[in-house]
């Protein structure tokens, strides 16, 4: 339940729902172990696909915590949850 209500941050840009659309920010659904950068159809920037490797529970605490000190230069205008439990 805390969960989905710390998502509700993030479902302005992403869906999370199996088969879902891209829309400002890719589907999420099913993401973790997947290759970064790698949901098809959706335009990456330069500085995310350049960081290669797999989401993992790591790479992913990272991200969410701030996506410019994951992949500087990233398009994400998200500036990160700042509470890491979130």
């Amino acid at each position: 339940a805390k969960g989905a209500e710390v998502f509700k941050k993030c479902a302005a840009c992403h869906t999370i729902n199996q088969g879902g659309a891209n829309g400002i920010g890719p589907n999420l659904y099913g993401v973790m172990g997947k290759p970064i950068a790698g949901i098809a159809g959706y335009g990456y920037s330069d500085a995310l696909k350049g960081v290669g490797g797999t989401w993992d529970f790591e790479k992913m605490s990272a991200w969410l915590l701030s996506p410019r000190k994951f992949a500087a230069g990233t398009k994400m205008t998200f500036a990160g949850l700042g509470n890491g439990e979130d």
